[in-house]
């Protein structure tokens, strides 16, 4: 009889998640799994509970809430020594890391994923004595994650990031950055508008903004947007719908294990959408460090 662990992000969506949850609770009591659900409230919540879940025998955790709690989770895996699989019941306003796997959102399809047991090995990345499933980044836009308020993202879903983004763009003046990148594929120190370090392709609810990204294949994906003038910042914003603004010549895009980046200014870390400190940093892949439920 196996035991499994609900850690839900009640902030997370609207509603409705509630009535889905219990409906997935039915399901699984009636199949005789022994569930226990545990409600979040602040921040670390879920990284506490997930550790406690490792130590104390439970077989798997479901994780319900946005990519921050999804980081939450990875991260109480990651300090634990007994790994357990999570099955990812996306809840959140953009849930990046659960679309690009095409996880189930339909609770009958995800009970079943669950039944399956299909379980794979991914990829995390470390900053510093963070963890990300999905994306770390700096620079300009980088603090929309954790800047737009649980209760926007509530009501506005999706576009209250980008609502947040167009309120930002005049506040910040397009401005620059002085960094320094350091890693054996590119090293060099230039002006820059933003870095981002993603594990998979869909960063922000943009599907294609590191392209040739895998969540399995030992390496981190990183683009960097060099300083540019409206005209050619705008066109390479259009060009991340399609996945081509890697092709920018103010773009650069390659894969790495591990990279160094200092910032002369001060500089914040976005880390799965919610503040992760200030550069420098040390960004590096820990292959295999989360095992997840897919269909």
């Amino acid at each position: 009889m196996e035991k499994v662990k609900i850690i839900f992000n009640p902030s997370s969506g609207r509603q409705l998640m509630h009535r889905r949850l219990d409906y997935l609770i039915g399901l699984l009591v009636n199949d005789g799994y022994i569930v226990q659900k545990f409600n979040t409230r602040k921040k670390d919540d879920a990284m506490l509970e997930t550790i406690r879940s490792c130590e104390n025998g439970w077989d798997f955790i479901i994780v319900c809430g946005g990519d921050g709690t999804v980081n939450e989770v990875a991260k109480g895996i990651a300090m634990s020594d007994r790994k357990i699989p999570v099955a990812i019941l996306a809840a959140g306003t953009v849930n990046d890391f659960a679309n690009h796997i095409g996880l189930p959102r339909n609770i009958n399809r995800f009970f079943q994923m669950i039944k399956d047991q299909k379980i794979k090995n991914v990829d995390l990345g470390r900053v510093n004595d963070q963890y990300f499933v999905n994306v770390a980044a700096s620079g300009f836009l980088t603090s929309v994650g954790y800047q737009v308020q649980p209760e926007v993202k509530a009501i506005f879903g999706r576009m209250a990031y980008y609502i947040e983004g167009a309120m930002e763009i005049p506040r910040q003046s397009f401005q620059s950055m002085n960094v320094r990148f350091d890693s054996k594929e590119y090293s060099k120190e230039e002006e820059i508008h933003l870095f981002l370090i993603s594990n998979s392709a869909s960063v922000g609810g943009f599907k294609r903004l590191a392209p040739n990204a895998s969540i399995s294949d030992g390496y981190l994906d990183v683009v960097v947007i060099r300083r540019s003038d409206v005209q050619d910042l705008a066109q390479i914003f259009i060009n991340i719908f399609r996945g081509e603004h890697i092709r920018h010549p103010n773009v650069s895009y390659f894969k790495s294990k591990k990279i160094v980046v200092e910032a002369r200014e001060e500089a914040p870390i976005d880390v799965d959408g919610e503040y992760g400190g200030k550069l420098p940093a040390t960004f590096e892949v820990v292959p295999d460090g989360f095992k997840i439920f897919i269909p």
